[in-house]
């Protein structure tokens, strides 16, 4: 019996209200319901759902009902005999027989057709079904928990969903608040996160966040919730190229170009150029000036340190050095520990 690999990280209310609605729930032998919005953790509280009732040491399934096909999910759930469609040569247990004494996890619910929602209600009713092809009908003992991001009700009311089948699913319902209602658990997740992909990059210490990385952290929305989070923090772990420093750049969005940021820098330069008056030089001096003016303004912003200025510039390492000295900046060394 495996145990689950990760807890839902967080100290917010909204987050407590949820965990403690799923343990309550744990010892009640009823069908629960799960929602909330994508990336909010619904396998993992269905995870908690599980292991804090008495099921425990019994199997946890979990199906993906987006993921298969009508007639594929419907083989998956109830299985097969042979000789139920082409190429079905031997009987095949479904994922309700495998699950008998545990749990059934049906994650995105509202994509089941209503022929197979309609089997659904039946075995949670009556705890009966038949294998694909056959007329037998076998009983289990399976506790069903369903998530979705769905509204259901919505759904039931166009009639795209069961109204009997959705009432029989919803003795409670658990909702998971969305990471933008829990602010103070990003950088907690945050740091979780960073500790863990420092490890897979064999990566002795998290140097921690800056100021700024931080404040780029707490100010984004994270439509994509927690799992956003996680990916942009491993993301942003894995180019940072300094380890010995505070991570302090945040690659939210990894289909950004650094050619079109590299295009951008200077341009953002001459639109503050144009605030101030003409200046009385060749064109070719004052291009020179604002560049070298940009240089010494990105160098002081990030330490003197070469790397992550280059890095914020979209520049090449070399590149950057190379405009060091052809303007004749002074660097800072970095003092030895």
């Amino acid at each position: 019996m495996n145990r689950p690999q990760e807890s839902m990280i967080g100290n917010s209310a909204a987050l407590a209200s949820a965990l403690e609605r799923v343990s309550l729930l744990a010892p009640i032998n009823r069908p629960v319901l799960i929602v909330g919005e994508r990336g909010t953790g619904k396998e993992l509280a269905a995870e908690r759902l599980h292991y804090l009732s008495p099921r425990w040491d019994a199997p946890l399934i979990k199906v993906n009902c987006a993921a298969m096909a009508e007639s594929l999910l419907d083989s998956e759930l109830f299985g097969h005999e042979p000789g139920a469609f082409t190429g079905a040569t031997r009987v095949y247990q479904g994922r309700f027989e495998r699950a008998d004494g545990g749990t059934l996890l049906l994650d995105e619910l509202g994509t089941m057709s209503l022929r197979l929602q309609e089997k659904l209600l039946r075995v949670i009713e009556y705890g009966e079904f038949e294998r694909l092809g056959g007329q037998r009908s076998f009983r289990v003992d399976v506790r069903v928990v369903a998530s979705t991001h769905a509204d259901l009700r919505v759904m039931a009311e166009e009639g795209r969903f069961r109204h009997d089948l959705l009432d029989r699913l919803s003795f409670d319902v658990v909702h998971l608040p969305p990471l933008r209602s829990r602010p103070g658990d990003i950088l907690e997740l945050a740091r979780h996160f960073a500790v863990q992909m420092c490890a897979e990059l064999g990566r002795d210490i998290f140097p921690g966040f800056s100021n700024h990385a931080e404040a780029v952290l707490e100010g984004h929305p994270w439509p994509g919730n927690v799992r956003e989070l996680k990916n942009t923090v491993e993301r942003s772990i894995y180019r940072w190229n300094d380890p010995d420093n505070p991570v302090d750049a945040i690659v939210i969005d990894p289909f950004a170009s650094p050619h079109e940021q590299e295009q951008l820098a200077p341009a953002a330069a001459l639109e503050t150029a144009e605030d101030k008056p003409p200046p009385q030089l060749p064109f070719d001096e004052h291009m020179r000036q604002v560049e070298k003016s940009l240089l010494q303004k990105a160098l002081q912003k990030y330490g003197h340190n070469q790397r992550r200025t280059a890095d914020a510039l979209g520049l090449r390492y070399d590149q950057l050095r190379g405009l060091v000295r052809k303007h004749g900046l002074s660097v800072r060394k970095r003092r030895s520990s």
